[in-house]
């Protein structure tokens, strides 16, 4: 539903991202180059104005003593100072800097909004990177969204955003722009995070990243403002400078909330991998996790046709193509085809299934094969997976498109089944456009997610290369797939993500299934991408090492879901978490 109640206006305005390269021990320095800064992007007309994450002071502090000469109370001098500017300049401003807490002597870091009428509020960074624990504690704040004359507004900083659950937050508290301020490593910027965030969330993501080399430490540029769509509207490769773009509140069309299911998320507040998870996924000897191995496991693409038999044939035929794979995932209703699928769909005890599990027995293989289901007088779309003995599990697609819902019914159980390379969850094709369902098939320990797939584009876009000098093997040239939406889904959860995808140039359908590894930052990618038209695309996977006392393999162990804090995210339980935003704080 879009973020604009009865009584909202619409409207357009400028706003800018600030690139910036602060100096550490020069506090005073940058406040004063980043207003200079400030007043360009406002004499350029900018309404709103983003600067980077601790753009006042620098970022890789050592400890709580070297920081402690430049953190200050928030409101405070600082924020009075470019309160003052935004009431000069008639503009909004975001500003990051290190915060003490008088009452408690704690230092945070926090991004703080200003306006022409002073001091608006502030988010203290809730999700720490490795550097911040070294001098600040983490955000209490919350995630607020704070109703301003330009819409409503959120701040998140840097590895906030690494969370699926903090943008969801804001979003559906109406938020039309995020306000994402950062010291952004590691890959090449506009980065595919940011992208995701605002196209899942249908709303605009202004970027503030630094650039710069400090203590060793290479930051990525790419300050950019990012469209509800994913589309990335401006952005600045290196340098100091000023990046103008256009919000259109109009454009907000919020994070599809009618088709979320939040009856269906109460895993989200469970934290499974705080734990060993050879512990707790083993605890009372209930579904501990498969040994796991390495694999070969395999996508397929091709254009189902409106005939079983012909689809049945092809598919068999690309299997034998991927015969190396142990696991092939096809796309979205290969097997009945994606027109009229009501009037095609089959049961479960259709005899097609069985011939799938002889070819299966035959060549050794698994299928996850997308089909429309028929019980009895009801249809879902539908994925199974098949193995030797037939069908194995059945899922029913929990979020249905406007497509959908003219002939099936919603599903209403998530499924995971174990083979011997490793744990399997399954979605369909719009499940993944929703956050909170890789999540949580993450969060029951899967290695990998199999989503057969019948999406629209565009979920990709190129990056022309970077001038910034990052360090082997981190890439900086051109790359045509540099943002591709699924590849996020795997990398944000630690899971592999086998997505399956139907090619139809005709039905808007660009195929671009991949596999995508369990690492956004590991150079070269692990992952097989088929950008033909039809075929299959191959790729290892390794759910190895549950023998240590502790797994190593990152599928396994689960950084990003060790990292998360659950306490925040029970409004992601109640739908819309809540109507007009957050109330500007005193000050």
């Amino acid at each position: 539903a879009p973020s604009h109640e009865p009584g909202i206006a619409a409207m357009k305005y400028p706003a800018a991202a600030i690139q910036f390269e602060p100096l550490m021990f020069e506090k005073t320095r940058n406040i004063a180059e980043l207003s200079r800064l400030v007043e360009q992007a406002a004499t350029a007309g900018a309404r709103l104005v983003v600067t980077p994450e601790m753009g006042t002071t620098g970022y890789c502090w050592h400890n709580r003593e070297e920081v402690a000469p430049y953190v200050e109370p928030v409101p405070g001098p600082t924020t009075r100072h470019f309160a003052e500017l935004a009431r000069r300049l008639d503009c909004h401003i975001v500003i990051g800097l290190p915060e003490v807490e008088p009452s408690t002597g704690l230092y945070f870091n926090t991004a703080a909004l200003v306006g022409p009428e002073g001091y608006i509020g502030k988010h203290r960074k809730s999700h720490p990177y490795i550097s911040e624990p070294k001098w600040a504690a983490s955000g209490d704040s919350g995630h607020s969204v704070y109703e301003t004359p330009l819409g409503r507004l959120a701040l998140l900083i840097c590895m906030d955003i690494h969370f699926v659950e903090t943008a969801r937050l804001v979003a559906l508290q109406g938020a039309d722009v995020i306000c994402h301020i950062s010291n952004w490593l590691a890959e090449r910027a506009p980065a595919p995070y940011w992208i995701s965030r605002a196209r899942e969330n249908g709303c605009y993501l202004i970027e503030s990243n630094r650039w710069g080399l400090e203590r060793g430490v290479q930051f990525s540029g790419g300050s950019c403002i990012i469209e509800p769509d994913g589309r990335v509207q401006a952005s600045r490769d290196e340098g100091d400078g000023v990046v103008l773009g256009e919000i259109d509140t109009q454009r907000v069309a919020g994070p599809l909330a009618r088709e979320r299911r939040p009856d269906l998320y109460h895993e989200l507040m469970q934290a499974s991998y705080a734990w060993n998870p050879l512990d707790f996924f083993g605890l009372y000897g209930h579904q501990p996790l498969p040994m796991g191995k390495a694999s070969h496991i395999a996508v397929a693409q091709f254009t189902p046709q409106s005939a079983l038999d012909e689809n049945l044939r092809r598919m068999l035929a690309l299997s034998e193509e991927a015969r190396r794979a142990e696991l092939i995932v096809f796309p979205e209703l290969s097997l009945t085809g994606l027109d009229a699928p009501g009037a095609s769909a089959v049961p479960v005890d259709h005899p097609v299934f069985a011939e799938l599990g002889r070819a299966a027995a035959a060549r050794g293989q698994h299928f996850v094969v997308g089909f429309a289901e028929r019980d009895d007088d009801r249809c879902y779309n539908a994925a199974a997976l098949v193995g030797a003995g037939g069908i194995l599990t059945v899922y029913r697609k929990i979020h249905l498109s406007d497509a959908d819902r003219s002939w099936a019914n919603a599903g209403d159980r998530w499924q995971t089944w174990d083979l011997p390379l490793g744990r399997i969850g399954l979605l369909i094709g719009h499940d993944a456009d929703f956050p909170e369902a890789v999540r949580i098939l993450a969060l029951r320990g899967c290695d990998l997610i199999a989503c057969p797939a019948a999406l629209p584009g565009p979920f990709h876009a190129a990056h022309a290369g970077t001038r910034i000098a990052h360090g082997e093997p981190i890439p900086t040239g051109e790359d045509p797939y540099h943002w591709h939406h699924y590849r996020v889904r795997g990398g944000e959860n630690n899971c592999y993500f086998a997505f399956a995808n139907v090619q139809d140039q005709e039905k808007n359908l660009p195929g671009l299934s991949g596999i995508f590894g369990p690492e956004t930052f590991r150079f070269p990618r692990c992952e097989a991408l088929l950008a033909e038209p039809m075929g299959v695309a191959l790729s290892q996977m390794d759910t190895s090492n549950l023998e240590t006392p502790y797994p190593t393999n990152v599928v396994r162990r689960k950084d990003l879901l060790l990292m998360r804090l659950a306490h925040h995210y029970a409004p992601l339980l109640q739908g819309t978490a809540g109507g007009q935003g957050a109330a500007a704080e005193a000050g």
